[in-house]
């Protein structure tokens, strides 16, 4: 496993910086309409950490917004340029999705999910991580990360 600790990154006007200190657990690109319409662009990025391995500086809110299992997320951005850096999603207790792309150096996906709902202009090149609508995490995740999750 590559080591990815302390990752930096940051909002788009720099009040709000953040590290997550340790290792990843797992970054995927979704194509769900929520997404979509949430970031106003064709797909997020979203790198999965425990909620404890980020440190965040400045000043964040947040808002709740819906999912397309119904559950919903709650969105934390930037109070000055509105920028979303994170998300804590209802269906994954203690951990947290970063916007990959806020990162000082983003990180690639290893899956795209929601693929049903792409833009039809968007080309995957790797087509055998791509999922009609989610992945078995058992199968997919590195071992190093179930473990690690397996573990809290």
């Amino acid at each position: 496993m590559n080591d990815n600790k302390n990752l930096k990154g940051s909002c788009a006007c720099g009040k709000v910086e953040y590290t997550i200190t340790d290792n990843p657990l797992f970054t995927q690109a979704c194509h769900c309409k929520n997404c979509k319409k949430s970031t106003g662009s064709s797909f997020v990025i979203h790198t999965m950490i425990f909620e404890d391995d980020l440190v965040v500086n400045g000043e964040v809110s947040s808002t709740e917004l819906p999912t397309g299992s119904g559950r919903g997320y709650r969105a934390f951005f930037c109070v000055g340029c509105g920028v979303y850096l994170y998300c804590k999603y209802k269906v994954a207790q203690g951990r947290i999705a970063v916007r990959s792309a806020t990162l000082d150096k983003p990180l690639s996906p290893q899956a795209h999910i929601y693929v049903k709902d792409k833009d039809p202009w968007i080309e995957i090149q790797n087509q055998a991580i791509c999922f009609n609508t989610m992945y078995d995490r058992e199968k997919l995740w590195p071992k190093e990360s179930l473990k690690r999750l397996n573990q809290k």
